[in-house]
């Protein structure tokens, strides 16, 4: 029986891989994708991960997996398909039918931006094509971008974008925003912000790099000339394993503090699977540190 279960290997899994083994736990990694690093590989740069400014992503998550192979870590390739509770712990079963046994779980399966399913998304996904402001804004200072989406996010992308951006159009397939009024308000007076509404996107185009975005408003297509593209729909947390085991809030992240602690006893959840402010590969790191240690104090409550 393992002490610790990771599920996941983005930053907040690898992060608690790390810990986990220098405090000297039995702990494995699972991993769908053969040496897998998260979300943060689909990243062109990351400007915001303190020491390192300007790693590519993919460079920034082989660090991390480098770090946690030097100690050690044990990884495992493969799908966990269900979580059962058992005696003195939980045994997670595998698509392969292999099962695992464990004291603890840390669940870092992450979550997935919401696609926008258009012609263009996919081919343009880091040539313009991105699901983080916060991430890749920097890099379009004194261009043109499009930000689609018409909750909260969207519109605070939209106000972050304007800092840098010489214009923004904010596209909403609706005459009006669900984010709060008081977004709104800054998004009528900011001058750079160009709202379309009523519009639906329907292909993302360019060259090498985006180019341009075709929208359908009011029954007639239009062209908007664009340098980037920023989908602020939503996210789907991959929570799917802990449905019926941990509490999950209504747009099903696991709810759970900086500590990790989940409803589940021995489950702790890290990274952007978990109810948080701000999903960024910084928090995600943070997050698998502090399951790791609430793991440990649980581990030696149930030792005693």
């Amino acid at each position: 029986m393992y002490d610790v279960i990771i599920i996941g290997s983005g930053p907040a899994g690898l992060s608690a891989a790390i810990y986990a083994k220098r405090a000297q736990l039995n702990a494995i990694v699972i991993e769908k994708q053969y040496m897998g690093t998260g979300q943060i590989a689909e990243s062109e740069r990351v400007d915001n991960y303190p020491g390192l400014y300007g790693e590519s992503g993919y460079d920034l998550g082989e660090k991390f997996r480098q770090h946690a192979v030097s100690l050690g870590v044990e990884f495992y390739e493969g799908e966990a398909e269900r979580i059962n509770p058992s005696e003195g712990g939980y045994d997670i079963v595998l698509t392969d039918d292999k099962t695992l046994r464990t004291k603890t779980i840390i669940y870092a399966a992450g979550a997935n931006p919401k696609k926008l399913d258009i012609k263009g998304e996919a081919e343009f996904l880091g040539k313009g094509v991105s699901y983080c402001a916060v991430c890749d804004g920097a890099f379009y200072k004194d261009k043109t971008v499009a930000v689609i989406g018409g909750g909260d996010t969207a519109l605070q992308d939209a106000v972050l974008l304007s800092k840098t951006a010489r214009t923004v159009y904010l596209v909403h397939r609706r005459a009006e925003f669900r984010a709060n009024k008081t977004l709104q308000k800054t998004v009528v007076d900011t001058e750079n912000i160009k709202t379309v509404l009523n519009a639906v996107p329907l292909e993302i185009s360019g060259d090498k790099k985006v180019g341009s975005i075709r929208l359908k408003q009011n029954n007639e297509e239009k062209l908007l000339g664009v340098d980037g593209v920023f989908a602020a729909i939503g996210t789907i947390p991959n929570s799917r394993l802990l449905d019926g085991i941990a509490q999950l809030d209504d747009n099903n992240y696991v709810i759970a503090g900086e500590d990790g602690i989940t409803s589940a006893n021995g489950i702790f959840a890290a990274g952007d699977v978990r109810t948080k402010k701000l999903r960024q590969v910084v928090t995600a790191v943070s997050d698998g540190a502090n399951c790791v240690v609430s793991a440990e104090e649980f581990i030696s409550k149930i030792s005693e």
